[in-house]
Protein backbone atom coordinates (compact mmCIF):
# COMPACT_ATOMS: atom_id res chain seq x y z
CA UNK A 1 0.00 0.00 0.00
CA UNK A 2 2.91 2.26 0.62
CA UNK A 3 4.02 1.48 -2.54
CA UNK A 4 1.01 2.59 -4.17
CA UNK A 5 0.03 5.79 -2.62
CA UNK A 6 3.88 6.83 -3.09
CA UNK A 7 3.27 6.01 -6.91
CA UNK A 8 -0.26 7.95 -6.75
CA UNK A 9 1.27 11.12 -5.12
CA UNK A 10 3.98 11.19 -7.19
CA UNK A 11 1.34 10.86 -10.33
CA UNK A 12 -0.36 13.87 -8.52
CA UNK A 13 2.75 16.08 -8.49
CA UNK A 14 3.12 15.26 -12.57
CA UNK A 15 -0.03 17.63 -13.53
CA UNK A 16 1.16 20.90 -14.92
CA UNK A 17 1.31 23.37 -12.58
CA UNK A 18 0.49 27.12 -12.86
CA UNK A 19 3.62 29.53 -13.86
CA UNK A 20 3.16 31.71 -10.75
CA UNK A 21 5.28 30.75 -7.82
CA UNK A 22 2.96 31.39 -5.55
CA UNK A 23 0.71 28.58 -7.09
CA UNK A 24 3.84 26.74 -7.06
CA UNK A 25 4.28 26.60 -3.24
CA UNK A 26 0.57 25.89 -2.69
CA UNK A 27 1.61 22.17 -4.59
CA UNK A 28 5.13 21.96 -3.11
CA UNK A 29 4.50 22.52 0.61
CA UNK A 30 1.07 19.88 1.00
CA UNK A 31 3.48 17.37 -0.45
CA UNK A 32 6.26 18.12 1.36
CA UNK A 33 4.04 17.47 4.58
CA UNK A 34 2.48 14.28 2.90
CA UNK A 35 5.33 12.80 2.19
CA UNK A 36 6.94 13.63 5.68
CA UNK A 37 4.00 12.18 7.46
CA UNK A 38 3.94 9.34 5.64
CA UNK A 39 7.51 8.56 5.85
CA UNK A 40 8.03 9.27 9.82
CA UNK A 41 5.52 6.94 10.02
CA UNK A 42 6.92 3.52 12.45
CA UNK A 43 10.36 5.03 13.16
CA UNK A 44 9.68 5.75 16.76
CA UNK A 45 9.11 1.53 16.73
CA UNK A 46 12.20 1.10 14.60
CA UNK A 47 14.01 3.19 17.11
CA UNK A 48 13.18 0.83 19.88
CA UNK A 49 13.61 -2.70 17.86
CA UNK A 50 17.14 -1.74 16.74
CA UNK A 51 18.16 -0.39 20.38
CA UNK A 52 20.22 -3.60 21.12
CA UNK A 53 22.13 -3.44 17.96
CA UNK A 54 22.16 0.45 17.84
CA UNK A 55 26.07 0.57 18.41
CA UNK A 56 26.81 -2.03 15.47
CA UNK A 57 29.10 -0.45 12.82
CA UNK A 58 27.77 -3.41 10.25
CA UNK A 59 25.33 -2.62 7.83
CA UNK A 60 21.81 -4.14 7.96
CA UNK A 61 19.89 -5.70 4.44
CA UNK A 62 17.26 -2.76 5.04
CA UNK A 63 20.16 0.07 5.19
CA UNK A 64 22.28 -1.42 2.48
CA UNK A 65 18.96 -1.33 0.23
CA UNK A 66 18.07 2.60 1.33
CA UNK A 67 22.25 3.68 0.44
CA UNK A 68 22.16 1.62 -2.46
CA UNK A 69 18.85 3.56 -3.77
CA UNK A 70 20.74 6.89 -4.16
CA UNK A 71 24.04 5.65 -4.92
CA UNK A 72 24.44 6.35 -8.72
CA UNK A 73 26.88 3.50 -9.33
CA UNK A 74 25.02 0.97 -7.73
CA UNK A 75 26.11 -2.47 -9.84
CA UNK A 76 22.10 -2.72 -10.47
CA UNK A 77 19.88 -1.98 -13.49
CA UNK A 78 17.60 1.64 -13.18
CA UNK A 79 14.94 2.92 -14.45
CA UNK A 80 14.37 6.82 -13.33
CA UNK A 81 11.86 9.55 -14.59
CA UNK A 82 13.28 12.69 -12.86
CA UNK A 83 11.30 16.70 -13.19
CA UNK A 84 12.74 19.87 -13.05
CA UNK A 85 10.11 23.00 -12.72
CA UNK A 86 11.25 25.79 -13.29
CA UNK A 87 8.72 28.80 -12.70
CA UNK A 88 11.21 32.21 -12.58
CA UNK A 89 13.79 32.37 -15.21
CA UNK A 90 16.52 35.29 -14.78
CA UNK A 91 15.41 37.60 -17.64
CA UNK A 92 12.32 36.03 -19.39
CA UNK A 93 9.56 37.76 -16.90
CA UNK A 94 6.56 35.63 -16.56
CA UNK A 95 8.15 32.53 -18.12
CA UNK A 96 8.43 29.36 -17.24
CA UNK A 97 10.12 25.69 -18.31
CA UNK A 98 9.84 22.68 -18.04
CA UNK A 99 12.63 19.27 -18.45
CA UNK A 100 11.48 15.74 -17.24
CA UNK A 101 14.22 13.19 -18.02
CA UNK A 102 14.02 9.30 -18.72
CA UNK A 103 17.15 7.47 -17.40
CA UNK A 104 18.17 3.85 -17.68
CA UNK A 105 21.85 2.86 -16.06
CA UNK A 106 22.99 -0.99 -16.32
CA UNK A 107 25.54 -2.87 -15.16
CA UNK A 108 27.86 -4.47 -18.04
CA UNK A 109 30.98 -6.05 -16.62
CA UNK A 110 33.35 -3.53 -14.99
CA UNK A 111 31.21 -0.76 -16.75
CA UNK A 112 27.95 1.47 -15.37
CA UNK A 113 26.14 2.66 -18.63
CA UNK A 114 23.68 5.34 -18.49
CA UNK A 115 21.43 7.01 -20.75
CA UNK A 116 19.38 10.16 -20.30
CA UNK A 117 16.81 11.46 -22.39
CA UNK A 118 14.68 14.16 -21.39
CA UNK A 119 11.33 15.79 -22.64
CA UNK A 120 11.14 19.86 -22.25
CA UNK A 121 9.07 22.54 -22.95
CA UNK A 122 11.14 25.93 -22.90
CA UNK A 123 10.07 29.51 -23.34
CA UNK A 124 10.73 31.05 -27.25
CA UNK A 125 9.13 34.35 -25.89
CA UNK A 126 5.89 35.80 -25.80
CA UNK A 127 4.80 33.62 -23.39
CA UNK A 128 4.80 30.75 -25.95
CA UNK A 129 6.96 27.55 -25.11
CA UNK A 130 8.07 24.72 -27.57
CA UNK A 131 7.80 21.14 -26.18
CA UNK A 132 9.46 18.23 -27.80
CA UNK A 133 12.87 15.83 -26.90
CA UNK A 134 15.93 16.73 -26.33
CA UNK A 135 19.29 15.70 -26.62
CA UNK A 136 19.81 11.79 -25.54
CA UNK A 137 23.08 11.50 -23.45
CA UNK A 138 25.07 8.11 -22.54
CA UNK A 139 28.22 7.92 -20.65
CA UNK A 140 30.02 4.71 -19.77
CA UNK A 141 31.89 4.77 -16.30
CA UNK A 142 34.55 1.97 -15.64
CA UNK A 143 34.48 1.43 -11.74
CA UNK A 144 37.90 2.10 -10.70
CA UNK A 145 36.72 1.66 -7.22
CA UNK A 146 34.03 -0.54 -5.40
CA UNK A 147 33.77 -1.27 -2.09
CA UNK A 148 31.41 -1.13 0.59
CA UNK A 149 32.84 2.45 1.72
CA UNK A 150 33.58 4.03 -1.66
CA UNK A 151 32.57 3.69 -5.00
CA UNK A 152 34.39 5.59 -8.22
CA UNK A 153 34.14 5.50 -11.61
CA UNK A 154 35.17 7.49 -14.81
CA UNK A 155 34.56 7.07 -18.12
CA UNK A 156 33.58 8.23 -21.65
CA UNK A 157 30.60 10.46 -22.35
CA UNK A 158 28.39 11.17 -25.47
CA UNK A 159 25.72 13.35 -26.76
CA UNK A 160 23.70 12.41 -29.89
CA UNK A 161 22.00 15.67 -30.99
CA UNK A 162 18.37 14.02 -31.21
CA UNK A 163 16.03 16.74 -30.14
CA UNK A 164 12.68 17.36 -32.34
CA UNK A 165 13.09 20.73 -32.48
CA UNK A 166 15.71 23.54 -32.62
CA UNK A 167 15.52 25.16 -29.33
CA UNK A 168 15.31 22.14 -27.26
CA UNK A 169 18.88 21.21 -28.62
CA UNK A 170 22.57 21.79 -29.61
CA UNK A 171 22.80 20.41 -33.10
CA UNK A 172 26.07 19.23 -32.24
CA UNK A 173 27.38 16.16 -31.55
CA UNK A 174 29.20 16.03 -28.21
CA UNK A 175 31.68 14.10 -26.48
CA UNK A 176 33.60 14.58 -22.95
CA UNK A 177 33.87 12.83 -19.83
CA UNK A 178 32.16 11.68 -16.92
CA UNK A 179 33.61 10.84 -12.62
CA UNK A 180 31.54 9.62 -10.02
CA UNK A 181 32.25 9.33 -6.50
CA UNK A 182 30.45 7.99 -4.05
CA UNK A 183 31.51 7.63 -0.06
CA UNK A 184 29.05 5.82 2.89
CA UNK A 185 30.41 7.93 5.88
CA UNK A 186 28.66 6.21 7.99
CA UNK A 187 24.68 4.33 8.76
CA UNK A 188 23.27 8.25 8.65
CA UNK A 189 25.76 9.61 6.22
CA UNK A 190 26.87 9.40 2.66
CA UNK A 191 28.06 12.12 -0.16
CA UNK A 192 29.18 11.91 -3.47
CA UNK A 193 29.41 13.55 -7.03
CA UNK A 194 28.78 13.55 -10.32
CA UNK A 195 31.05 15.38 -13.02
CA UNK A 196 30.30 15.85 -16.24
CA UNK A 197 32.29 17.46 -19.18
CA UNK A 198 31.24 17.70 -23.15
CA UNK A 199 32.05 19.53 -25.93
CA UNK A 200 30.67 19.64 -29.47
CA UNK A 201 32.57 17.76 -32.47
CA UNK A 202 30.87 17.52 -35.19
CA UNK A 203 27.06 18.79 -36.32
CA UNK A 204 25.33 21.61 -37.91
CA UNK A 205 27.65 24.45 -38.64
CA UNK A 206 25.28 27.20 -38.54
CA UNK A 207 24.98 26.63 -34.48
CA UNK A 208 26.88 28.25 -31.70
CA UNK A 209 29.88 25.27 -30.21
CA UNK A 210 29.31 23.59 -26.48
CA UNK A 211 31.75 23.18 -24.06
CA UNK A 212 30.08 22.79 -20.83
CA UNK A 213 30.88 21.04 -17.39
CA UNK A 214 27.97 20.16 -14.33
CA UNK A 215 28.70 19.32 -11.25
CA UNK A 216 26.49 17.41 -8.71
CA UNK A 217 27.28 17.15 -5.21
CA UNK A 218 25.08 14.82 -3.71
CA UNK A 219 24.59 14.60 0.45
CA UNK A 220 21.94 12.10 2.25
CA UNK A 221 21.31 11.62 5.90
CA UNK A 222 19.57 8.87 6.50
CA UNK A 223 16.63 8.80 9.03
CA UNK A 224 15.41 5.16 9.33
CA UNK A 225 12.90 2.98 8.08
CA UNK A 226 13.91 4.53 4.59
CA UNK A 227 13.23 7.99 5.15
CA UNK A 228 16.54 10.68 4.06
CA UNK A 229 17.10 13.84 3.76
CA UNK A 230 18.87 14.92 0.39
CA UNK A 231 20.73 17.82 -1.86
CA UNK A 232 21.59 16.92 -5.07
CA UNK A 233 21.65 19.86 -6.71
CA UNK A 234 23.80 20.64 -10.31
CA UNK A 235 25.80 23.11 -11.37
CA UNK A 236 25.73 23.99 -14.90
CA UNK A 237 28.93 26.30 -16.45
CA UNK A 238 29.31 26.90 -20.25
CA UNK A 239 32.41 27.97 -21.17
CA UNK A 240 31.21 29.11 -25.15
CA UNK A 241 28.69 31.99 -23.78
CA UNK A 242 30.15 32.40 -19.82
CA UNK A 243 26.61 31.83 -18.28
CA UNK A 244 26.39 29.91 -15.25
CA UNK A 245 24.24 28.85 -12.15
CA UNK A 246 25.06 27.50 -8.99
CA UNK A 247 21.88 25.92 -7.03
CA UNK A 248 21.14 25.15 -3.15
CA UNK A 249 18.93 21.99 -2.50
CA UNK A 250 17.41 20.69 0.07
CA UNK A 251 14.66 17.71 -0.01
CA UNK A 252 13.19 14.56 1.78
CA UNK A 253 12.64 11.50 -0.16
CA UNK A 254 11.26 7.73 1.11
CA UNK A 255 12.83 3.90 -0.38
CA UNK A 256 9.88 1.37 -0.61
CA UNK A 257 9.74 -2.00 -1.49
CA UNK A 258 7.79 -4.48 -3.27
CA UNK A 259 7.87 -7.69 -5.16
CA UNK A 260 11.51 -7.51 -5.88
CA UNK A 261 11.26 -3.55 -6.80
CA UNK A 262 12.84 -0.86 -5.27
CA UNK A 263 11.45 2.50 -5.01
CA UNK A 264 12.40 5.64 -4.51
CA UNK A 265 10.12 9.09 -4.35
CA UNK A 266 11.60 12.43 -3.72
CA UNK A 267 10.90 15.60 -4.13
CA UNK A 268 13.87 18.77 -3.48
CA UNK A 269 12.95 22.34 -4.03
CA UNK A 270 16.53 23.91 -5.60
CA UNK A 271 17.08 27.85 -4.96
CA UNK A 272 19.56 29.38 -7.26
CA UNK A 273 22.96 31.10 -5.54
CA UNK A 274 24.61 32.82 -8.17
CA UNK A 275 24.11 32.50 -11.36
CA UNK A 276 24.90 34.82 -14.74
CA UNK A 277 23.16 34.54 -18.18
CA UNK A 278 19.71 35.03 -19.74
CA UNK A 279 17.45 31.98 -18.89
CA UNK A 280 18.97 30.83 -15.85
CA UNK A 281 16.43 29.41 -13.21
CA UNK A 282 15.76 31.26 -10.15
CA UNK A 283 14.02 28.42 -8.37
CA UNK A 284 13.08 25.17 -9.48
CA UNK A 285 11.25 21.70 -7.83
CA UNK A 286 13.37 19.05 -8.58
CA UNK A 287 10.87 15.75 -7.90
CA UNK A 288 11.05 12.05 -9.26
CA UNK A 289 10.98 8.40 -9.10
CA UNK A 290 13.73 5.71 -9.58
CA UNK A 291 13.06 1.98 -9.54
CA UNK A 292 16.09 -0.34 -9.42
CA UNK A 293 15.36 -3.74 -10.60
Amino acid sequence: MKTIFACLLLSGLMIPVQAQVQKMKKTIIPFLFILIGVSFQGIGQEKKASDSTSSSTELTAAEKAAIAANNPLASIKTFNMHNYYNPSLAGLPDETSNTFWFRYAQPVGSFLIRASLPMSSMPTGGQTNTSGLGDLNVFGTYLAVKNDKTTFGVGPLVVAPTASQEALGSGKWQGGLALIIFEVLSKQFQVGGLITWQASFAGQSDREDTNVMAVQAIGLWQLGKGTYLRSSAVSTFNFESGSYVVPFGLGIGKVLKAEGLVFNIFAEPQFTVISYGVGQPKIQLFFGLNTQF
